[in-house]
C-alpha cells in the first residue's frame, strides 16, 4: 500500500480577498422528505437529559483582517433564530476562504420524571467571565466561568469591552459532557490561536457530542484563563441514538446522495463485486498447504473471526495464466459498494462508508522532475480494498463532509469543496490509476515531495468507467440498529488476509531509479517514495481496518 502526503495546487479564493461577507452554501438540489422514523431529520435530537438544535443563522460579530499569505483569516458569529426554551452555549467562527455553512448547537433541559434535583439542573448560568483577548479593541472573546459542577462548552465573542451577560450563555453540568481537543485551526494571529473541536474520543461507541463551537488560546496568558483547557463537548447518554436514520432512511439517504465513481480512463484493473472475485477462480490458502481451495460464492466456507495471524490468505490461482489475468482485471458489471452505516460525533452525524473492493492494484508510477516512470512491479497486490465516506447531519439529513481514503490515510472535503453530479446531491469520486485511491477533483496527486516534484503519481480523470453507488449498493452493517438489522455477508468475517504477502525483485528497478535522482536526494529515497519499495503484506478486508469501528484517519 501507498504512503499518505498528496500535495494539488489550490487557487488563491475570491471568498476571503473580496468578500465583506461570508455567502452561505447551499447544496445543488432540494432535499427529498426523507421516510418517517424517530428522531432523524426532526430538528431535535434527544441526548438524554439535554435536547439540542442546530442552530446555522448568525450574525457576525468580528472578521480580522486581511492575511496576505502569513495566516488564515476568519469571522466570527454570534447564532441567531435560537427556537424558543433553547440556550446558546457558545458562539461560531470560520475561515473566510469558504462559504458560510457551519452550525453550532443551542441546548435545553428535558423534562423527564427521573431529572436530576432542582439544585444541579441540567444548564446553568456561567458566574461571570474570564477575558482571554481582544484585537485593535473592536473584538474581545470571553471564556465563561461555569458554577462548581459545570463545564464551559464554548466562547463568547463580542464588539465591546463590556463583560457579556450572564444570560448570553449556558453551561452544562459535568457529568453531561466529554473532553474535547483542537481539530483544524481556524485562525493564528501571534500568540492568539483559534481551532475547531471535536470530542477526544470517537467512533463507534464513542457518544462525544462536537458543539460546533470553537477553542482558543493566547500564549501571553496564565494557563488558568485558557479557553483551550477549559472548553468540553456534550456527551449523548440516550442509549437509543435517537437521532439516528432506520433502514428505509439509510436507503434514501444512498438512493439520494450516493457519490458516482469515475475510473480512470487508462484503467486497467477494474473492481468487481465479492461474489465474482470468488466464482471466477480466486483460491483459499493456507499456511503448510501448497494448493488452494476453491471459495463459494457467498464465502461461507471461508474461516470466521478470529484475528489475522497468516494461517489463511486469499490468492489467485498460480497455474492458470488465463484465471489469472482475468481476475486481474476486474468486472465493473458486477462491482457494488458495500455499505457500512455507524454513529459519528455521539450520533448527532451518519457516516455512511462505501467499500470498493478491486481483485487488483496495479503497478506505481513515479514521477521525477519532468520524468514519468511505470514501474514494472512496484505496487502491485492481491486483493485491493478503498472506501470513501459521506457524513450526514442527523438534525435535518443534510451532507456535511466526505472523507476521501487514499490508500494508508486520506482526508475529509467539506460539502462546499465536493464537485456533483449535474442537477444532483451527488457528489463526483475520482478513483486513482491503477492503485483505487479516491480523490475529489481531477488532476495529478504526488505523494512525495512537492517541492522537489519527485514522487509517486496519483492520476485521476473522468471516462466512461463509472460506477453509481446510488444504485449499486448493498448495505452489510450497522450495528446501531440492532443485531439481525442487517444481515452480514459471510466473507465479511474473513479477518484475514485478501492477498499474499508479496516480496518483490526489485532491486534493478531502484537501481534504475535512484541514478535519476539528483545526488543530495539519492540517500533519501525512501522518504521520497513512501511505498513499500520491497514488498506488501497482503491487504486486509473492511473489517480490519482501524476506522471500522474508529473515526476516519487522516
Amino acid at each position: 500500500m501507498f504512503g499518505d502526503c498528496f500535495y494539488r495546487n489550490k487557487g488563491i479564493s475570491e471568498l476571503e480577498s473580496e468578500s465583506s461577507e461570508l455567502k452561505p452554501f447551499s447544496l445543488p438540489s432540494p432535499l427529498p422528505r426523507w421516510p418517517k422514523g424517530r428522531g432523524f431529520g426532526t430538528g431535535r435530537i434527544n441526548l438524554g437529559e439535554i435536547e439540542v438544535v442546530k442552530v446555522t443563522e448568525f450574525d457576525r460579530v468580528w472578521k480580522c483582517g486581511t492575511s496576505r499569505g502569513k495566516s488564515r483569516c476568519a469571522s466570527f458569529y454570534k447564532p441567531v433564530g435560537i427556537p424558543e426554551g433553547f440556550h446558546c452555549l457558545g458562539h461560531y467562527c470560520q475561515p473566510n476562504n469558504q462559504l458560510l455553512r457551519g452550525f453550532v448547537l443551542a441546548a435545553r433541559a428535558n423534562k423527564t420524571d427521573n431529572h436530576a434535583d432542582d439544585d444541579h439542573p441540567p444548564l446553568k448560568k456561567p458566574v461571570n467571565y474570564s477575558f482571554v483577548w481582544s484585537s485593535d479593541s473592536d473584538c474581545y472573546f470571553w471564556l465563561p466561568n461555569p458554577p462548581v459542577g459545570y463545564r464551559a462548552v464554548g466562547v463568547i465573542v463580542t464588539d465591546g469591552p463590556e463583560e457579556p451577560e450572564i444570560e448570553e450563555v449556558r453551561c452544562v453540568r459535568e457529568d453531561l459532557t466529554e473532553s474535547c481537543e483542537t481539530g483544524e485551526m481556524i485562525l493564528g494571529m501571534g500568540s492568539f490561536n483559534v481551532w475547531n473541536t471535536k470530542p477526544c474520543e470517537r467512533g463507534i461507541w464513542s457518544r462525544g457530542v462536537a458543539v460546533g463551537s470553537f477553542i482558543c488560546n493566547n500564549n501571553d496568558m496564565s494557563s488558568d484563563n485558557q479557553a483551550g483547557a477549559n472548553i468540553a463537548c456534550l456527551k449523548n447518554l440516550d442509549p437509543s441514538l435517537h437521532g439516528m436514520p432506520n433502514l428505509d432512511q439509510v436507503n434514501a439517504l444512498i438512493q439520494h446522495y450516493g457519490p458516482t465513481v469515475y475510473f480512470h480512463p487508462e484503467e486497467t484493473y477494474m473492481p468487481s463485486s465479492v461474489p465474482w472475485f470468488f466464482k471466477n477462480g480466486a483460491l483459499l490458502y493456507r499456511l503448510g498447504k501448497s494448493q488452494g481451495v476453491p471459495i463459494n460464492s457467498a464465502g461461507s466456507n471461508l474461516p470466521a473471526g478470529g484475528e489475522n495471524d497468516g494461517t489463511f490468505w486469499i490468492d489467485l490461482p498460480s497455474d492458470d495464466e488465463e484465471v489469472r489475468n482475468n481476475l486481474k482485471k476486474g468486472n465493473l458489471e458486477s462491482s457494488e459498494l458495500y455499505v457500512h452505516v455507524k454513529p459519528a460525533l455521539g450520533g448527532i452525524f451518519t457516516d455512511i462508508v462505501m467499500w470498493i473492493f478491486c481483485p487488483f492494484n496495479g503497478p506505481a508510477t513515479l514521477k521525477i522532475g519532468f520524468l514519468t516512470i511505470p514501474m514494472n512491479r512496484i505496487g502491485e497486490h492481491v486483493g485491493d480494498w478503498e472506501h470513501f465516506t459521506f457524513r450526514i447531519s442527523n438534525f435535518d439529513g443534510k451532507l456535511s463532509q466526505m472523507f476521501f481514503s487514499q490508500h494508508s490515510g486520506g482526508g475529509w472535503v467539506d460539502v462546499s469543496d465536493l464537485e456533483f453530479v449535474k442537477e444532483s446531491n451527488k457528489p463526483v469520486v475520482y478513483s486513482s490509476k491503477h492503485g483505487h485511491a479516491s480523490f475529489p477533483h481531477p488532476g495529478m496527486y504526488l505523494q512525495g515531495s512537492s517541492k522537489l516534484g519527485i514522487g509517486v503519481r496519483n492520476d485521476v480523470a473522468k471516462s466512461k468507467y463509472t460506477l453509481d453507488s446510488s444504485q449499486r449498493y448493498r448495505i452489510v452493517a450497522a450495528e446501531y440498529l440492532g443485531e439481525g438489522a442487517v444481515s452480514e455477508p459471510c466473507w465479511l468475517q474473513f479477518m484475514r488476509e485478501w492477498g499474499p504477502t508479496i516480496v518483490y525483485d526489485s532491486a534493478a528497478e531502484i537501481n534504475k531509479i535512484i541514478k535519476l535522482l539528483p545526488l543530495i536526494v539519492r540517500y533519501s529515497f525512501e522518504n521520497l517514495f513512501p511505498i513499500e519499495l520491497y514488498g506488501e503484506e497482503g491487504p486486509t478486508g473492511p473489517k480490519e481496518k482501524d476506522n471500522w469501528e474508529g473515526d476516519e484517519m487522516c
